[in-house]
């Protein structure tokens, strides 16, 4: 979804979970966290960049589901994505946020520990360079990331309520299980 946002004083893109988005246009790349992670990637030489939105470190999309919900997958394509741009892999910069706990429920498999740990492990593996994280906590978050430049701006959002959060965790599961499947994820 594509608008002007007025605070950015930019155009922008939201994304939201299971979603990835590469581009080398100057615009915004914008999401709200709570236990799942965005990382932006970025190739300063080029100026191109782009964002994912995970929500599970890793999982199984043969399930019918959309693969870039699980870290695994996300972000292999957005490197893929960001490769079909000209970036070169040497060159991705990255920078992480999310991955805060923010279900009180969720005690003893926190979800967005495992995320965070997820990309950062990802990123050791594959040689890209952490610049900046914020990763943790209990604080939703909003992030706006501009690819051309690869600035980022991130806000701690209130703590939401376990009732609220849950209701909207339900609402996408339910999208999904409603969206036909479609397209094919080749890794390499």
């Amino acid at each position: 979804m594509q608008y002007y946002d007025p605070v950015l004083k930019s155009q922008a893109a939201k994304l939201l979970p299971a979603e990835y988005f590469a581009t080398g246009r100057d615009i915004a790349l914008v999401t709200v966290l709570g236990s799942c992670v965005a990382a932006c990637l970025h190739d300063p030489l080029l100026r191109v960049g782009g964002m994912n939105h995970f929500m599970l470190p890793d999982g199984d999309s043969a399930d019918g589901g959309e693969p870039a919900r699980y870290g695994v997958h996300a972000m292999e394509l957005l490197v893929n994505e960001l490769l079909k741009l000209g970036a070169r892999r040497d060159r991705i910069e990255a920078k992480l946020f999310g991955g805060g706990n923010v279900l009180k429920s969720f005690t003893s498999n926190q979800v967005g520990t495992r995320n965070a740990q997820f990309a950062l492990d990802y990123l050791r593996a594959e040689g890209i360079t952490l610049l900046a994280q914020d990763l943790g906590g209990i604080h939703p978050r909003k992030v706006a990331f501009f690819p051309v430049t690869g600035r980022a701006f991130v806000r701690q959002l209130p703590h939401a309520h376990d009732a609220e959060i849950a209701a909207e965790e339900r609402a996408y599961r339910q999208r999904l299980r409603s969206a036909p499947v479609a397209g094919s994820v080749e890794l390499f």
